[in-house]
C-alpha cells in the first residue's frame, strides 16, 4: 500500500532504488538560493544532459545570507538572484528553464495557503514530471525555512494535481510522476552523479556571496576544502550503491 492511499500502510524495510529515467521536465523548489545546488545539483545536471528542462522555484529572498551586520540587504537580495540564475545556467546549460523567486523574507517563510498557491501554480504552469524539494520531516532540522519549504512542496502537489483545487487559477491541473525529497530523514533512492559532481561544484560556486557563510572560504582561491567536503560526502552516499558519487532522496511515487 502506498503511503498516499487511505488506511493503514504496510510496515516494511525500505527497498532502495537507483536512477530514475531522466524526465522531460523537472522542478526543484528550495527555501533559499543555493539549496537546490546542495540538495540535487548533480542529479539535475545529469538529467539536463539527457535533455531534461530544469526549472527552479526559490521561496525566500536570501536576505539573511551574510555575517556582515552593515550589509546592504536589498543589494544582497539582487545579488543572490543573479547568482541563482547563473547557478541554474551552469547546471543545465541550454536546458535551463525558469527561475522563479517567491520573495518571502529569509527566515520568515510560512507554509501558508498563499505560498502553497504559488508553488502549485508553478507546478501547473511548468508541468514537471519530477518535483524535488526539502524533506519537511527531517528530525532535528532547526531552520524553519527548510521545513516550511518542504511542506509547501508536498501540499502544493496535492493542490496542483486535483482538478477541484485552485480552480480560480485558470490553469489545468497537473500530476507529477515522482517527488524526490533531499535532506531526507529516511532516504530510499540514490542517483549516480559520478560524472556530474564537477558540474554540481561549479554551480555551487556561482553563489559567491555565500563563500564565507556557507562554504567557509575567504574567496575563490580558498574553496578546495569545501570541494573536498562535498566530494567526501557524496562518496559516502555512493559507496553502498557501488557508485563513486551519489545524491540520495526519499522517493514518493504514485502521486
Amino acid at each position: 500500500m502506498s503511503a498516499n492511499q487511505p488506511g493503514q500502510p504496510d510496515v516494511d524495510v525500505p527497498t532502495w532504488t537507483v536512477d530514475l529515467p531522466a524526465p522531460a521536465v523537472a522542478l526543484a523548489v528550495a527555501a533559499h538560493p543555493d539549496d537546490v545546488e546542495f540538495g540535487c545539483g548533480g542529479t539535475l545536471a545529469k538529467w539536463a544532459a539527457a535533455g531534461c528542462v530544469v526549472h527552479h522555484v526559490v521561496c525566500t529572498d536570501g536576505s539573511k545570507g551574510t555575517w556582515d551586520v552593515e550589509a546592504d540587504l536589498p543589494a544582497l537580495v539582487a545579488r543572490r538572484q543573479d547568482e541563482q540564475r547563473e547557478a541554474a545556467r551552469r547546471l543545465a546549460g541550454e536546458r535551463a528553464g525558469e527561475v522563479r523567486f517567491l520573495g518571502a523574507v529569509d527566515g520568515e517563510l510560512e507554509a501558508s495557503r498563499t505560498m502553497q498557491r504559488e508553488v502549485a501554480r508553478a507546478i501547473r504552469e511548468l508541468r514537471p514530471d519530477v518535483v524535488l524539494g526539502h524533506d519537511p520531516w527531517k528530525r532535528y532540522r532547526l531552520h524553519p525555512d527548510h521545513r516550511n519549504a518542504g511542506l509547501l512542496v508536498c501540499d502544493a502537489i496535492v493542490s496542483a494535481r486535483d482538478p477541484h483545487f485552485l480552480t480560480d487559477l485558470g490553469v489545468p491541473h497537473h500530476r507529477p510522476a515522482h517527488l524526490l525529497l533531499w535532506e531526507a530523514d529516511a532516504p530510499d533512492h540514490a542517483e549516480d552523479v559520478t560524472s556530474w559532481i564537477e558540474r554540481k561544484l561549479d554551480a555551487l560556486e556561482a553563489h559567491e556571496s555565500q563563500f564565507e557563510t556557507t562554504m567557509q572560504a575567504s574567496g575563490p582561491d580558498d574553496l578546495e576544502p569545501f570541494r573536498a567536503r562535498i566530494r567526501e560526502r557524496l562518496a559516502g552516499l555512493g559507496r553502498p550503491h557501488g557508485v563513486e558519487y551519489a545524491e540520495v532522496f526519499k522517493l514518493i511515487s504514485d502521486l
